[in-house]
Formats: C-alpha cells, structure tokens, sequence
C-alpha cells in the first residue's frame, strides 16, 4: 500500500471513529431512546479498505473528494428516496427553487426503493406541463443517456440548465405503454404560489395554489381580499385547487390551513428525537368564516398539499374532492453542512389533527371524481314555453339575467365544474339551516 493510500485509509478511520464515538453517545441532540452499540474497528477497517481496493484497482482514476462525496450518497440513498446530499451546487438550486425562480422544465420528481425517477407533479404553465407529463410517469433515460445507476440530485442537476437549451427524457406511462420520448426546451421556471384567483360566478371564488412556498399564506390571503373585493364582500363559496400541488415549505401549509380555522390542531409531527416531536394549533385567524370550502386534489397532490387537505378534512371545515392524493407522510430538515453542502433527511413524520399517517397511503377524498374533458352541448333541441309565438308573460317573474360562468375554466375542466355544483348546493343547505323560522 502506498504511503498515500494509507494516509487517506488512516484519515477515513480516524473520521469514522470520531464518528462512532459521537453516536455513541447520543445519535442525535435531544434523543431519548437507546442507540445501538457503535461500529467496531473491524467494521471501520472494512469500510476503509473498500476505499483503499477503489484507489488502487478501479479502470479509472478517482480522487478522495469524489470517492467520499459517493460514500455519502451511498449512507443516504439506503435510507429512503427523500434523504439525499446536495452539493454545494445543487443545495443553492434548492433555496432558488423554494424561493421561486431557476432554470429548467418545471416538475417535481422522486427516486422510488427500486431506483426509478418518478415524477410527483408538474408545475402550472411550464414545459413539463406543456407537454402534457403526469404525476406517476417513470423517466428512464435522460438525452439517449440511461438513468437507472444515477443519484437523485444527479438526476435533477442533468434535467436542469440553461434556458433555451434542451433536453430529452424518454418516459414511461402505464404498465402496459410503450415507452415515448418528449424533448422539453428548458426555461427560466418562475413559481407563483397563487397561479389563478377568480370568480367563477357571482359569490363563488378559486383559488389554485401550485407550490407551497415560504410567502404561500401571505398570497392566498391576499387572494382571499381580492375575491372579497369583487364579491362586493358576498363571497358564498370558495373552491381551494391543489391539484398536481407537489408540497413544499412545511409552516406554508401550516400558515395556509390557518387562514380557514379557528382553533384546533392543524398538524403534529414525531420522530426519533424529541425535538422533531412538534405540534402546530390554529391561531383564530380564519378570513372566511362559514363560507364553504371545497378543496380539489389529485395524485400529484402531495406533502404541504396532503398537510392543508387532511386539517380542513379532519375539522369538517372543507369537502375533499378528486382522487386520492399521493401519499408522501414525511418530514425532511435541510441541515447545512461547513462546505456549503447539505443533507436532506428526513427527520419525522407527519399525522393529521385526528391522528391518521398519510404515509404510503395518501388522502382519500369524500368524493372520488376522475376529471374527463366536459363538452358544451351545441344548439338546444328542446324549446321552452318561452320560445313558443304568442307565449303568455308571466307578470310576477322576477327581471334577471341567467348567471353564465365568467371563465372558459369550468367548459374545459369536469371536475371544476362539479365542485361549483357542489358548492352551490352547500350554501344552499347552509343558508336554510341558519334561515330564522317564520311565525
């Protein structure tokens, strides 16, 4: 063994026993449970003689950087897909990312435990949803080039660059498809929390929240105002989008679920340590009090999305409609490390106010409605009275416009459409319950 190789091997163990030693004591600040007993020096030696077989056989030659950087990747990608390391680069890609702005085709994506890049959600009005990817697509290769072997980050780092350049992925859809290819031209992807607020006829408002970000409270509140404001104060339902909503910033979902309660539990998390152990309670800062609420979800609705669904569910404050969401039930911390690298692991998981783990299994919605495109009728073979010559005038009827929707959303968007039906029908039933009785 070279003088060098043994330097670096005598390095590694010594890392690894300062290592074990700290976890031997205590794995974590604050842990109260039993850690098990630290890796023996056998254990060590072994690990810093795989290292050293690298450096002296590998066909190629790898520097210690590099070599350390994969064994950190390797500790981490074992555990579950969401625990990943971020160099330095693509850590800064990450704030940029949860601040709202970088370069690339806009999607969220996950490695599964068999190693495959599966997409989570694309993001509104980017290339990715341009182009018509979904929630489940598996993408297997990358410019002609195979994924499966890559890291996580590797793999985002490779889908992201500079705009106006391409890339292509080669995707597969379904057991049963064949495998397509779509070549997407990469673009500056600005994220607006709020992507649309409306009415969508007279008293009724939506709102579509694409990704949870640290400013998402503030823009749905003031999205809140805005409906407000064109409802003349007279808002009588709001439809709360979610759909292909991939999750984001954990006290987003939180500030947002609070913007609709009173009081209560909004989420609670629990992890190995204590201080992963949180609770987070209403603040009595609800702008829409009786006003109901539908929320639209689908599988691409995941995370800080199945946080803000799974609160105003378990409260009766909200209808949960669509299909049955994605399932993503954990909590990961970014840790910052010295080089301007980080970790991202996940350190707890998370349970609705009534207790229940989505983990795996997802928000079930109290309607299930697959969305199909919704096709106007043309023409109206069916006269009415008052089409009839020479009809009678009703004298006492009253002189109004039929109500039309105010956007082309609800012609081309099924599951919209019966949410507003919906909602029309709870307001109904709420403006009778509170109606005072006549004598």
């Amino acid at each position: 063994m070279s003088s060098r190789i043994r330097d670096n091997v005598l390095l590694i163990c010594g890392l690894l026993l300062g290592v074990s030693l700290v976890l031997g004591g205590a794995a974590w600040a604050g842990q109260e449970e039993q850690t098990p007993e630290p890796l023996s020096l056998d254990d060590m030696l072994t690990f810093s003689e795989v290292f050293s077989r690298i450096k002296r056989d590998y066909v190629e030659d790898i520097d210690d950087r590099t070599l350390l950087e994969f064994a950190i990747q390797g500790m981490l990608s074992g555990l579950d897909p969401h625990s990943v390391y971020m160099d330095g680069r693509s850590y800064a890609d990450l704030e940029m990312g949860t601040s709202g702005q970088y370069g690339g085709v806009g999607m969220e994506v996950e490695m599964d435990e068999d190693g495959l890049i599966r997409v989570v959600a694309p993001i509104d009005e980017t290339p990715a949803a341009r182009a018509g990817l979904k929630s489940g697509d598996i993408i297997t290769r990358l410019n002609e080039g195979p994924i499966f072997g890559m890291t996580l980050t590797e793999t985002i780092d490779e889908i992201r660059g500079e705009p106006g350049t391409d890339v292509t992925l080669t995707v597969v859809r379904g057991e049963k498809e064949s495998p397509f290819e779509v070549t997407l031209t990469r673009e500056i992807i600005r994220i607006d929390s709020v992507t649309r607020r409306e009415i969508l006829e007279p008293g009724f408002g939506y709102i579509r929240v694409s990704q949870f970000q640290t400013r998402t409270p503030k823009d749905v509140s003031k999205a809140i105002d805005f409906l407000l404001d064109e409802s003349d104060d007279q808002l009588r339902g709001l439809i709360l989008d979610l759909r292909n909503n991939p999750g984001g910033v954990l006290n987003s979902a939180v500030g947002m679920a609070d913007l609709f309660l009173d009081d209560g539990l909004i989420v609670y998390t629990e992890g190995r340590s204590s201080a992963a152990d949180l609770r987070f309670e209403a603040t009595s800062s609800q702008r829409v009090a009786d006003v109901p609420i539908v929320i639209l979800v689908n599988n691409g609705s995941a995370s800080a999305s199945e946080i803000v669904a799974g609160a105003l569910q378990d409260h009766k404050r909200a209808l949960i409609m669509g299909g049955q969401t994605f399932g993503k039930g954990s909590v990961q911390t970014i840790l910052p490390l010295k080089n301007g690298s980080a970790v991202k692991l996940t350190t707890a998981m998370y349970y609705t106010p009534n207790g229940r783990s989505i983990q795996a299994e997802g928000i079930t919605p109290d309607i299930r409605l697959d969305n199909v495109r919704l096709s106007e009728v043309e023409g109206n073979n069916f006269p009415t009275e008052a089409d009839l010559r020479g009809h009678l005038e009703n004298d006492n009827a009253a002189q109004r416009e039929i109500e039309r929707p105010s956007t082309d959303l609800l012609k081309e968007d099924y599951q919209l459409y019966e949410a507003l039906n919906i909602l029309k029908g709870m307001h109904l039933v709420s403006r009778n319950m509170t109606r005072p009785e006549s004598n």
